[in-house]
């Protein structure tokens, strides 16, 4: 009679914690009262890089959000080669955004105020969130609803000053997102180049550029058509405004090219397709029209696109 022998087996137990994993990277929007919880996180390490991105200096005086360090968006643009607002260069953009306390390791929460049109800073806090993008930053939200979707919240503002410490930015940056005239001129004829500027200033019924109209095969998509009547900040579902983009040839399967006057109205446009419908190719033109206007060489048209043109 063959005896079983029973040898002992060693058992290896794996154990894993299943607490909270750390939030990921991400751009996007958060709400005021998610907005808040990151603010007021037990643990100062965790706590966001608050931005407030107003052009107006005494308004951030007035009331800002708690821990907010004022960047005014239009330090970050100047004249260059006689063509104003144009972005600066990479040594000094990098300079202004350490001094802004940017971390490629923490969050980064953007917002701005002026929630009826024309008056209306989303725009930069959209341009601000596009540079962070652009020289590498992985982690930002703008606040959706802006400074007046937190106030209706009835959460709390100050009139305390916040000086972030010096920033450390990451090593590399994502150039590919910002396109140069050249690229506008020379595009891929499958693209859907798009102008985010009201339709008066698209059709060139306008005081403002040295020459009326658009590029020509641009189509027109107002930025404002992607936010609440009532609140400019507070950014529409995708959802809602689906049909009148794919109506327009805006599709997630095309690359986009987006542009405006000075490139913040794009850089809203832009946002908004990349980062809360989620489109995967979309890429702004940072000279906008006021760099194309003073190129004479390059035709504009004052018509609105059709689909039977080039």
């Amino acid at each position: 009679m063959r005896r079983r022998v029973f040898l002992p087996c060693c058992v290896l137990i794996l154990t894993a914690s299943f607490g909270p994993s750390p939030a990921q990277a991400d751009i996007g929007i958060i709400s005021p009262a998610e907005a808040l919880k990151r603010i007021q996180h037990p643990d100062p390490a965790q706590r966001p890089i608050v931005l407030d991105t107003r052009g107006d200096y005494k308004a951030y005086f007035r009331s800002h959000l708690p821990t907010a360090h004022h960047i005014n968006f239009d330090t970050l643009r100047g004249t260059d080669h006689g063509v104003p607002v144009q972005y600066l260069p990479d040594d000094l953009t990098r300079a202004l955004l350490i001094r802004a306390g940017i971390d490629r390791n923490r969050l980064h929460l953007i917002y701005a105020t002026g929630d009826t049109l024309p008056n209306d800073e989303i725009l930069s806090a959209s341009m601000v969130a596009y540079v962070l993008e652009k020289y590498g930053v992985r982690d930002i939200r703008i606040v959706d609803g802006g400074l007046p979707g937190w106030v209706a919240a009835k959460l709390p503002v100050t009139q305390e000053y916040f000086g972030n410490p010096k920033g450390t930015l990451p090593e590399r940056g994502h150039p590919e997102i910002a396109l140069t005239i050249q690229d506008v001129v020379q595009r891929n004829p499958a693209s859907v180049l798009v102008d985010a500027r009201p339709k008066n200033e698209y059709l060139g019924q306008d005081d403002i550029w040295l020459r009326k109209g658009h590029i020509p095969g641009a189509r027109s998509f107002h930025w404002a058509r992607l936010m609440a009547k009532d609140n400019t900040h507070q950014f529409l579902p995708f959802e809602t405004v689906r049909p009148q983009l794919e109506a327009e040839g805006i599709t997630k399967d095309k690359s986009i090219l987006v542009y405006c006057g000075t490139s913040r109205e794009g850089s809203l446009l832009r946002f908004y397709l990349k980062h809360v419908a989620k489109y995967p190719d979309v890429r702004l033109y940072e000279g906008s029209w006021k760099e194309y206007a003073n190129q004479k060489q390059y035709p504009a048209e004052t018509t609105p696109f059709s689909p039977a043109k080039p």
